[in-house]
């Protein structure tokens, strides 16, 4: 029996919980010198084989220089028309989280590495779509900003299964997300589980 392909997002934030400040600049993530094997994310990288982001991030991500090669597919949520140029691997996404996630995990492949931004990991988390966060704290606050999740209103329990902290200040801590039934069977009052 083949593995579920996970849906993993792995992304630093700032200690007050910002992935970008408002105009989307990361300059107090990408001033940092980079550690000795980069926060395991070379690691990571060998594990996924797609990647999944917002039209946003995918924008941003092209006016910073970003590469992107035939044999990396992304997914570019996105409800306006894709550029008249999309670079090689790159496939740009209409149709439901639910259906697109379905297709996703019945090929086979590796896992697939969410990205962003907080709006796409917000839409991809109420769906039930996200099956694990890992997320590098970076010390350092910068007030305001593009929060990991867009608001909402939500309740989604996790579960911790690692806390690494590195040598210069940065703690990643890793969860998975529990699954929307356990959550609501963790809402119903303590007798009622009791007799079940």
């Amino acid at each position: 029996m083949t593995q579920k392909r996970k849906i993993i997002v792995h992304i630093a934030t700032s200690a007050d919980g910002y992935i970008a400040r408002p105009d989307g600049n990361i300059d107090w993530l990408t001033s940092r010198p980079a550690p000795k094997g980069f926060y395991g994310i070379p690691k990571f990288m060998r594990s996924v084989d797609a990647r999944i982001v917002g039209r946003k991030t995918f924008d941003l991500s092209v006016e910073m220089g970003a590469n992107f090669r035939a044999a990396e597919r992304h997914y570019v949520f996105s409800r306006r028309p894709p550029p008249a140029a999309v670079p090689s691997g790159v496939e740009f996404v209409a149709q439901s989280i639910g259906t697109f996630v379905k297709h996703l995990r019945d090929q086979v492949g590796k896992n697939i590495w969410m990205m962003g931004g907080g709006e796409i990991i917000a839409s991809f988390l109420d769906e039930g779509a996200i099956d694990e966060f890992i997320i590098s704290v970076v010390p350092v606050f910068i007030g305001e900003g593009i929060p990991l999740i867009a608001p909402g209103r939500r309740d989604v329990p996790l579960h911790l299964r690692s806390v690494k902290p590195f040598p210069d200040g940065v703690v990643q801590v890793h969860y998975d997300v529990r699954p929307k039934h356990v959550a609501e069977y963790l809402r119903l009052p303590s007798p009622i589980r009791e007799a079940r």
